[in-house]
């Protein structure tokens, strides 16, 4: 799989490419607004790692990851639509409302932000891994479950691949994209776990087979 990473700088962009680079299964290009930002993260990262502007990250991939910020990527998803095309986009932000003393609290919009980045480009969009943080993924594949929802089948099961290859737990269908609402939602809750039990949180689905 060729698999292009926006926002790769970022921290959870970054320990997605590093997971992968230790599999050493796929090619990754890391995108970021700053083109040389990006290749220098790649050359830190090891072989079969590029990076590239956002722009130039996306043609000729099999799969686009977009994990920028949440404030951005909206705009990013706008910025790289025409080079995007129908190339299936894995939509992995969530967006947490801090408020000081209370905790992180989910999105007030009633759609998710998956759902929103639908509406600005042609490709399918699929949405997960809302509930893995950068830190589990440091040392070894995530020791939860991984959830993607989407509407399209095709660009599911590629994010349902692609998931697999970071957690030691299961890739688990979540149902329409309309089930991003509950999974950004989710990463909320897992804040909230995190800072009260001082915890890198994750999940695990009993029942399923």
């Amino acid at each position: 799989m060729k698999v292009a990473i926006l926002g790769g700088t970022g921290s959870f962009g970054r320990a997605l490419a590093a997971r992968l680079a230790a599999l050493g299964e796929d090619d990754i290009v890391i995108g970021s607004r700053d083109g040389a930002r990006a290749a220098h993260a790649a050359a830190e990262l090891g072989r079969r790692i590029t990076g590239a502007t956002n722009d130039a990250a996306v043609p000729g991939v099999d799969l686009v990851v977009l994990a920028v910020e949440a404030d951005a990527a909206l705009d990013t998803a706008r910025d790289v639509s025409t080079a995007l095309g129908t190339t299936p986009l894995l939509s992995v932000a969530s967006a947490i409302d801090f408020r000081k003393g209370l905790g992180a609290f989910p999105d007030g919009d009633a759609r998710s932000l998956a759902e929103r980045v639908q509406d600005v480009v042609r490709a399918p969009v699929a949405a997960g891994l809302h509930s893995i943080a950068a830190a589990n993924l440091a040392e070894a594949p995530a020791d939860q479950d991984a959830f993607v929802c989407g509407d399209d089948p095709e660009a599911k099961e590629l994010a349902l691949t692609f998931a697999a290859k970071l957690v030691a737990g299961r890739p688990l269908d979540a149902g329409p994209l309309a089930s991003a609402r509950a999974l950004e939602g989710l990463t909320a809750v897992i804040v909230n776990l995190n800072r009260r039990y001082k915890a890198h949180a994750g999940i695990r689905v009993t029942g399923v087979e």
